[in-house]
């Protein structure tokens, strides 16, 4: 009787660990529209905002292939400059047989994915990204890997805690052990951590000159703690708003904390001359893994959260105008 309990534990196991890390091969054929032979093709898979390689081949002839084992339902993508992320992505759920047109022309928009049905799906959103009804979208394919995806990359920066709750909710429980479905369940627990009302984390981080400063010594001034990058376009066009604001109020009892999700120092110090950023900066230079993002649930840059005095936060995301307004009612 011992045995055979002991044999269904481990069965049980197994099983759960076969389902938690499913893997299938995978085939890809692909065409290099205007490569030539021995030029390089890179599978990259896409973890935490970042593509990594995990696999490459040369073209031959126009052509080029993969036969690997992969980790599924998940995003990859296919790109012949493995220091940049990748413009084609490509969303494998389950044992495929993928055809890929590679054309690097017009930002790689001239490519081309077949005989995946969640490449399929993925197009869809790109066709109605604007207009799009999210909890539509969800429930027609509760079980693609796209609308976890979706859902992750581009809705839960804006969403509210009890939103981002319901709409995973939503999803069907063959997701739950996909690195997406995981940073959504884990999510709102930081936001209400992170809350308005709340004590913000402090950051202990080393300024550009190697020299650590904390948050909390500047306390005693309302601080806009700005997350942000070098490589970053949308941040690079805030910079000049929060700039002015910074200027005109600095001598009133305001500053900003900058964190920035870069990975190259270099970049990150250029940027801060560029940009005419005078106050405080921090990096660990972990890009999307930076330790203060993941505290603050920051999933989206630009992005900010604004403190009292006290280090409370206060407001979170205010840009432009909105946030010029809300510096002048507590400075006026």
């Amino acid at each position: 009787m011992r045995n055979t309990i002991g044999l269904l534990i481990a069965l049980l196991l197994t099983g759960s660990a076969t389902f938690a890390q499913h893997r299938d091969i995978v085939h890809i054929k692909g065409e290099a529209v205007n490569f030539k032979d021995n030029s390089r093709i890179y599978l990259q898979r896409y973890e935490n905002k970042m593509f990594f390689v995990i696999d490459s081949t040369t073209v031959s002839k126009g052509q080029f292939s993969f036969s690997k084992e992969l980790p599924l339902p998940e995003l990859y993508g296919i790109t012949d400059n493995p220091s940049e992320l990748s413009t084609l992505f490509l969303f494998i759920q389950g044992r495929s047989d993928i055809a890929v047109r590679y054309d690097t022309a017009d930002g790689g928009r001239r490519s081309v994915i077949s005989g995946s049905e969640a490449a399929d799906r993925y197009k869809v959103y790109q066709k109605n990204a604007r207009d799009l009804n999210l909890e539509s979208f969800i429930r027609e394919q509760p079980g693609s890997i796209v609308s976890a995806f979706v859902l992750y990359r581009y809705y839960s920066p804006s969403l509210l805690p009890d939103e981002i709750e319901r709409y995973t909710g939503l999803l069907d429980p063959s997701l739950e052990n996909s690195q997406y479905v995981k940073l959504l369940r884990e999510l709102p627990a930081t936001l209400r951590a992170t809350g308005i009302g709340s004590q913000a984390p402090d950051i202990v981080l080393p300024d550009p000159g190697g020299k650590t400063i904390r948050l909390s010594d500047y306390y005693g001034k309302y601080i806009l703690v700005d997350f942000w990058a070098a490589w970053c376009v949308p941040c690079r066009r805030e910079n000049p708003n929060v700039v002015r604001v910074y200027n005109r109020y600095k001598d009133k009892g305001f500053t900003v904390f900058g964190v920035s999700l870069d990975s190259k120092k270099d970049a990150w110090i250029k940027a801060i001359a560029q940009d005419g950023l005078d106050w405080p900066q921090v990096s660990d230079l972990k890009f999307w893994d930076s330790d203060p993002a993941k505290a603050y649930g920051i999933r989206g840059i630009p992005g900010n959260v604004l403190l009292d005095r006290s280090g409370k936060i206060i407001a979170r995301n205010l840009r432009g105008e909105e946030l010029e307004k809300k510096i002048a009612s507590l400075l006026p």
